[in-house]
């Protein structure tokens, strides 16, 4: 056993699409351990410009192993005694005699067999093929060619080690020879550096200013953060996304603090932020009076004197600042113009942004209908100006701050505080863990737009296929069941599509229906069976489908509820549509008239979840029933009459979740 060192150098790796890819490396690599039977401890490390993987103890040789080959069956291998083209093949593949084919009873069947022990190879034969094997498995979205190879990566790669122990394992790939040398921080030399085995390799890196160990660079950073924010009372903005992005882009990282001038503020802060964070990725401060003036930089060089780069990096800001400020004043004196939008375009075959907003006026109606709210005309304003943001510089310039500027915009115009929030949430939730429209009124607006958007694609047939969905259709189902439902009013789906249809393009509306129902089955932690059930039982309020789900996980929960489950699964399954009434004069038997009083007494509930309780309940009367009446009676009047009890139960059930598709 040795130590296994593999750098892979390249130039600067884009830090977005390798953050993506990140999570997969390490389990690409252990899989082809596996498949090259090396599995091995290791430790994996990355900076802007290298991957790097350490075994602290490797194999220097595969163990042999018994590998077992089997063919086709013995009446296919041989023809008249004789092997077929299928016999021959297997002969060939495991290089054997036609003396030495094994059989093997397999699966009732008698097939060609054969077992022998493989040689291992040296680590060092096979590790520059799984190296290559590796490099070829990443995925980063676009890649590269560099100068005459016709091989891609996402950046060149300009050096790899390998090295087992002090011995360097030499191979070719991507159009490098494997060295026993590596770069360091290039504030340090752009010259290479020497090295005999991964001891000296670790500390020539920490030597000249190369923190190999992402965690390390991130602790670097939180703790000059720290430093920085008590040094100058200030608190720097949360970002676990930036902070990620930032160790991915630096060896070795130093938090700067650089300030722009204070009549910037009078921008949005989220321009400002926006601006910093997307463009330069710069932390952001806040004082006690909100954002200040003061912004972090994490610099990737090493330096006695940090006052360039800090001056550098506010003259950057601040051009872009005055770029912003610019177009804020130009858009504050043009105010909101919903007009301009019907210059721009939605989408083919839907017209423009303006035939957008007037569709969803129209939603915004019929959802003030549904959910009994009479701010019809506040609302019809809000819609009205939701979209103008779109027409602006601002908006241009920053596009993630669209509704957000809307909403400065509406403001400074002087309408409402409601319908500024609701231009500035009608997009919310805009993501998994994003918050919701804060008001019912938001959640109007809000709904509109998310409706539109799907009954317009629907329309002309943008329906999401497989992991494909282009316009984030599946988003926007998702933040109609979470509004709806936070809103706790009943909301008939079903009767809203049908009436909110009459403004698009004739479609096929259950299979709307059916694709926003579908994104209920991620909002429970539950056998899917039960909200499957649920669904089956054709009730379309949002607000009971939530209820009846809930209701049901609770009474499954209950210790008797297995046992209850069969018997009214056996009820289910033995139902029998009839649209007979129930004669009590045709009861004959007592079993008859205790479960026909017992289930009128149910009927008597009208709580959901008690409703389903005393539903349950019932169960002892229906065993009994089942144990002493015989439902298929000769007599063709007490027959029906007894199927229509048993159907007349199972439709109770029906009302709340269809039995027949649980499963335990």
């Amino acid at each position: 056993m040795k130590e296994l060192l593999i750098e892979i150098l390249t130039e600067e790796l884009p830090a977005i699409p390798f953050l993506k890819e990140l999570p997969n490396i390490k389990g690409k690599w252990e899989k082809l351990l596996k498949e090259y039977h090396l599995e091995a401890e290791f430790e994996f490390y990355y900076t802007p410009r290298r991957l790097v993987f350490f075994h602290p103890s490797f194999k220097t040789r595969q163990e042999n192993r018994l590998v077992e080959f089997i063919g086709a069956p013995k009446n296919v291998a041989y023809k008249d005694g004789k092997l077929s083209p299928a016999g021959l093949s297997f002969i060939q593949k495991v290089g054997i005699d036609e003396a030495e084919i094994c059989f093997k009873e397999i699966k009732g069947k008698e097939v060609l067999y054969y077992q022998k022990e493989l040689e291992g190879q040296e680590s060092s034969e096979v590790l520059g093929e799984m190296v290559e094997s590796f490099l070829k498995s990443l995925h980063f979205g676009k890649s590269m060619r560099w100068g005459v190879h016709k091989f891609e990566f996402i950046r060149a790669i300009r050096n790899i080690v390998c090295i087992l122990g002090e011995d360097l394992v030499k191979f070719q790939s991507y159009g490098v020879q494997s060295s026993k040398q590596t770069f360091v921080h290039r504030s340090v030399s752009y010259e290479a550096f020497n090295f005999k085995n991964a001891r000296e390799y670790f500390k020539l890196l920490e030597e000249n200013f190369v923190i190999l160990d992402p965690q390390k660079r991130k602790e670097k950073i939180l703790e000059s953060l720290k430093l920085i924010e008590t040094k100058e009372n200030l608190s720097i903005a949360e970002d676990e996304e930036l902070l990620e992005e930032v160790i991915a882009i630096t060896e070795y990282p130093t938090a700067l603090l650089g300030s722009f001038e204070s009549e910037f503020l009078e921008i949005p802060s989220e321009v400002i932020i926006t601006s910093m964070r997307e463009n330069q990725r710069y932390f952001a401060t806040f004082s006690e009076k909100g954002l200040s003036n003061h912004f972090v930089v994490v610099s990737n060089a090493v330096c006695k004197d940090y006052s360039k780069i800090i001056h550098g990096n506010e003259r950057v800001l601040r051009a872009r600042l005055s770029d912003a400020m610019f177009f804020y004043k130009n858009d504050l004196q043009n105010g909101l113009e919903p007009e301009k939008l019907g210059k721009m375009l939605y989408l083919d075959s839907l017209g423009t942004m303006l035939d957008k907003v007037e569709r969803e006026k129209a939603l915004a109606l019929i959802l003030c209908k549904f959910l009994n709210n009479d701010k019809q005309e506040a609302i019809l304003k809000a819609v009205h100006f939701s979209k103008a943001d779109l027409a602006t510089q601002m908006v241009y310039e920053f596009t993630n701050l669209q509704g957000i500027m809307g909403s400065y915009y509406a403001d400074k115009m002087g309408l409402n505080y409601e319908i500024s929030l609701a231009i500035k949430e009608q997009y919310l939730p805009n993501s998994e863990q994003s918050a919701l429209p804060s008001s019912e009124f938001s959640s109007i607006v809000a709904l509109a737009y998310k409706f539109d958007t799907l009954l317009s694609l629907f329309s002309i047939g943008k329906i999401p296929s497989g992991t494909k969905d282009p316009y984030a259709l599946r988003r926007a189902a998702n933040g109609i069941l979470k509004i709806l439902l936070h809103l706790g009013k009943k909301f008939d789906l079903n009767a809203f599509l049908n009436e909110a249809s009459k403004h698009y393009k004739s479609f096929d509306l259950g299979t709307l229906y059916h694709f926003i129902l579908e994104r209920i089955y991620t909002f429970y932690e539950v056998n899917p069976s039960f909200i499957k059930a649920v669904l089956s039982a054709k009730n379309s309020d949002l607000i009971h489908i939530d209820s009846a789900i809930k209701a049901l996980i609770e009474l499954s929960q209950k210790a008797s509820f297995n046992e209850n489950f069969s018997t009214f699964k056996r009820l289910a399954n033995i139902a029998t549509k009839i649209t007979n009434s129930i004669d009590e004069a045709l009861f004959e038997n007592e079993a008859e008239r205790k479960l026909y009083s017992a289930f009128n007494e149910s009927l008597k509930v009208q709580n959901l979840k008690q409703k389903l309780e005393s539903l349950f309940a019932l169960k002892p009367f229906i065993d009994e029933f089942f144990e002493k009446v015989m439902i298929n009676a000769e007599d063709e009047k007490l027959k029906n009459n007894r199927q229509a009890l048993v159907f007349a139960i199972y439709s109770e059930f029906l009302n709340i979740a269809d039995i027949k598709e649980l499963s335990l």
